[in-house]
């Protein structure tokens, strides 16, 4: 038995404080790398130790609702309850301007209407005069946009993938509309997620589904860290184009 498991079983007998705290200490580090992970699209906009503090709450709400007894690996559940903090976190604080939230909205609209009319991906020269504006300002909105777009995502999935933990602390039923909607939208993002372009897919499956971080991905891709920003935020706002009326769920 290794000592988180001691820890653990100790914990759920008595909810004892100190026990607690050692759990916080022994886990930290994945708040530590969940942080690092959002802070690379977030930049200066918030400070990385702020990023901790709200993933820290996440941790031991965790702990708090976490049940050993189900044989679910705790750092998988534990990473959606810190990542969720964090998130809910920026929300409240509505640090995205308005006119940025609009443009990111018309910037998938574009990309949306032009993949239809064209056929294909495309170009950042159709997208920016698609939208009437300069080459720069269209690239400098795409990069802007990686915020909105990773938080909206990346949310989405938080939630979804939660539900696999239903028993520990849901209670309330599905329906079977609820069932029908949630089928429908998995077929619908894993389509699209399908038709994007080999390096955009690439990049969604790493990062998503691999937990690979910006940096480790660029290293297997052998380009820039700033690239695969870019690739990402295309990517994501292809997906959002493309999932039609479920498309409300991906904005933050």
């Amino acid at each position: 038995m290794d000592k988180n498991e001691k820890l653990w079983k100790a914990y759920a007998k008595s909810r004892d404080h100190e026990i607690k705290e050692k759990l916080i200490i022994e886990y930290a580090p994945l708040v530590k790398y969940v942080a690092g992970r959002l802070s690379v699209h977030i930049c200066h906009r918030i400070e990385y130790e702020d990023l901790m503090g709200y993933g820290i709450f996440g941790l031991i709400d965790a702990i708090d609702k976490f049940d050993y007894g189900k044989g679910v690996k705790f750092e998988t559940y534990a990473s959606l309850r810190i990542r969720g903090a964090i998130i809910d976190a920026m929300r409240k604080m509505d640090w995205i301007p308005r006119t940025l939230r609009q443009k990111n909205k018309q910037l998938e609209q574009a990309y949306s209407e032009l993949e239809m009319e064209l056929g294909r991906e495309p170009t950042d020269e159709e997208v920016a005069d698609k939208l009437d504006m300069t080459l720069e300002d269209a690239k400098d909105l795409i990069k802007k946009s990686s915020v909105i777009t990773l938080i909206s995502f990346d949310d989405y999935l938080t939630q979804n993938h939660e539900e696999a933990f239903v028993g520990i602390n849901n209670t309330a039923p599905e329906t079977p509309e609820d069932t029908y909607d949630k089928k429908e939208l998995q077929e619908m993002l894993a389509e699209a997620i399908d038709k994007l372009s080999e390096r955009e897919k690439k990049v969604i499956m790493l990062y998503y589904f691999e937990d690979l971080t910006l940096k480790e991905i660029s290293r297997i891709m052998d380009v820039s860290e700033s690239r695969i920003s870019q690739i990402h935020s295309k990517a994501v706002l292809r997906l959002q184009g493309k999932l039609g009326k479920y498309k409300s769920i991906l904005y933050a």
